[in-house]
């Protein structure tokens, strides 16, 4: 059923708004599991060894190619246990660099790792997923695979130069179908190889099956493609890095398919999804069928972004247990503050999210958005589900609307709640559509 909450409606300086109920918040009971999953979380630790890259050959002058440099450090360090990488100050050009267990790539202060725009520097292939479809393609800039213990941190900049003269001209490449359909057609992974020819960009960094996964204080520029992703992965933080990269698929962190994930004090200023949250695509995603579960995010701050929090699209697997808190949203370029995505064709089961106390200045469209009818919509015959979805206390200065929920008959959005909230500039209607939504003690004020 279609339900658009008309905009006369709204006159009135306080609203009691026409899908208010009383009810009693459960939100106390779904944050009693954090505890228990912080309580597994643990930052990996390093012995007190360093491997600098200078010492194997590197010049910090912006031009000499440091690939093999680094990649003889990385070896150094694991022969003898592990340790820390360490790119001093100045800049360094690399390709791609694949990290070991009980390695930490650490940048010193106004130290530059600048990524080569060429894509040879990133062959041959390595087994990955693009947007949530498993395949062989170009290294991750910075990689790991079935790794313990692997870390990026440090106070230096990550400068992957992508710009619409390399990378970001590959945004429309038609392989993007090509591989969806390889999936579909449950070809083997190991026959698709993409490549030169292809043209499907390679992530930032990612991690992929590792366990024990830090990523702390880099600063995050010009990325190809999605920034952070931990793939398949157990025990992961992201703390105090700082992500500015406007560009199409910029997604700041996608924990896809990860479980104990913890985020906190991060900066996104991205040119789509904030952190987006995923467990694969379509068949491929149900081939593999892990969940995205147990995901903290909390004292964070979100810029321009297509979603502040998104959990989708790419999520045939499911998603559960996903906590936001004490989190600061505002642009002119935030289109909502949650957002979950999927469609038929996805389907996946995505319960249990809880944010509260989020303060938001300005957003452009809305607070929550659910759609269930991106891209392929209701074409497709596998339920999506969204339960149990739980917004308090958020505080919104500015928002065209709060809701903008999209279901269809067959699929379900059941239990979406938000409690105690002010929300304020109001200059349109809600649009609900085949859903149980309601707001509960909340003030909505309308643009004066």
């Amino acid at each position: 059923m279609r339900k658009i909450i008309p905009f006369a409606a709204l006159f009135p300086l306080l609203l009691t708004h026409p899908l208010c109920a009383a009810e009693t918040s459960p939100v106390q009971a779904g944050w009693s599991q954090v505890p228990q999953i912080l309580a597994r979380i643990h930052a990996p630790e390093f012995p007190a060894r360093n491997f600098v890259i200078t010492d194997f050959g590197a010049v910090a002058d912006g031009r000499t190619d440091c690939t093999m440099a680094i990649s003889n450090a990385i070896s150094a360090c694991t022969e003898k246990g592990g340790g820390h990488v360490v790119v001093p100050a100045g800049e360094f050009l690399t390709g791609a660099v694949h990290l070991k267990s009980n390695v930490d790539l650490h940048l010193e202060t106004n130290a530059v790792l600048k990524f080569s725009t060429d894509p040879n520097a990133y062959l041959p292939v390595v087994f990955t997923r693009f947007e949530g479809t498993e395949l062989y393609n170009f290294s991750p800039f910075i990689y790991a695979l079935g790794q313990k213990n692997v870390a990026v941190t440090g106070d230096g900049t990550l400068d992957g130069q992508a710009d619409d003269s390399n990378w970001l001209a590959w945004k429309n490449s038609p392989s993007r179908k090509k591989l969806v359909q390889l999936a579909t057609g449950n070809v083997p992974v190991e026959q698709r190889q993409f490549g030169l020819a292809e043209k499907l960009r390679p992530d930032f960094i990612e991690f992929n099956r590792c366990e024990n996964v830090l990523i702390k204080g880099v600063h995050i520029r010009r990325s190809p493609m999605w920034e952070i992703h931990p793939l398949l992965c157990t025990n992961v933080t992201v703390h105090g890095v700082d992500i500015f990269s406007h560009g199409v698929n910029n997604d700041g962190c996608d924990p896809e398919s990860c479980r104990d994930v913890l985020i906190e004090n991060c900066l996104f200023d991205t040119g789509d999804d904030c952190i987006a949250i995923k467990s694969g695509r379509n068949t491929d995603g149900r081939r593999v069928n892990v969940p995205a579960e147990n995901i903290i995010i909390r004292d964070c701050t979100f810029r321009a972004g297509h979603g502040g929090v998104t959990i989708g699209s790419e999520i045939s697997g499911s998603c559960s247990n996903v906590f936001v808190e004490n989190c600061g949203m505002s642009s002119s370029n935030l289109v909502c503050v949650l957002r979950l995505k999927s469609n038929a064709v996805r389907g996946g089961v995505l319960q249990n999210i809880f944010m509260r106390n989020v303060n938001v200045g300005l957003v452009r469209d809305s607070v929550l958005q659910i759609d269930f009818l991106y891209e392929e919509g209701a074409k497709g015959g596998f339920k999506p589900v969204a339960r149990n979805v739980v917004m308090e206390n958020i505080t919104v200065a500015q928002t065209p609307r709060v809701l903008d929920v999209r279901g269809f008959s067959a699929a379900e959005i059941s239990g979406v709640r938000i409690y105690n909230s002010t929300f304020k500039q109001i200059a349109k209607a809600d649009l609900v559509q085949d859903a149980d939504v309601k707001l509960v003690n909340c003030v909505l004020e309308p643009e004066k």
